[in-house]
């Protein structure tokens, strides 16, 4: 059997959860491919796949704080409304709890922040943390093939 190694490319369903449920689950629909050691996965969650076979299935209990590190109040921070209009629609509504997807400041990429509060004057309140840090996660996966 082949054994996953630290720079495997991996076939694979996985799931995702903390305490209120799942964050992220490919069981159910296509499997995810990706590399290990490509930043795809946090280190913590990758060191659980290093000498797993094909075709196992696994779940690992990671205690808080380590798949996602520790919550960082300095990633919650208020940003108004004329910035957000520059970055895409200046119709668009938000709600308390949505994912927002944002640009990064390259422009080549994006990045996601939960809306905490919405100010009358449109500003919103944003959460910059993964939504599992600081928290237990149960890791589910299925190895599909290992390359």
């Amino acid at each position: 059997m082949t054994t996953v190694e630290p720079a495997s490319f991996l076939t694979l369903h996985y799931r995702l959860a903390g305490p209120q449920g799942d964050v992220i689950n490919t069981f159910g629909g296509p499997p995810a491919t990706l590399s290990l050691g490509a930043g795809e996965l946090s280190p913590a969650v990758e060191q659980r796949l290093i000498g797993l076979e094909e075709g196992v299935r696994a779940t690992f209990q990671i205690p808080a704080g380590e798949a996602f590190g520790e919550r960082n109040p300095d990633m919650v921070q208020w940003l108004a409304r004329k910035e957000l209009d520059a970055m895409g629609d200046p119709d668009e509504r938000y709600a308390v709890g949505e994912v927002v997807q944002l640009p990064t400041p390259d422009g080549q990429g994006q990045f996601a922040a939960v809306v905490q509060a919405v100010r009358e004057d449109g500003a919103l309140r944003l959460d910059f943390n993964h939504p599992l840090a600081g928290q237990p996660v149960t890791f589910e996966v299925q190895l599909i093939g290992v390359l």
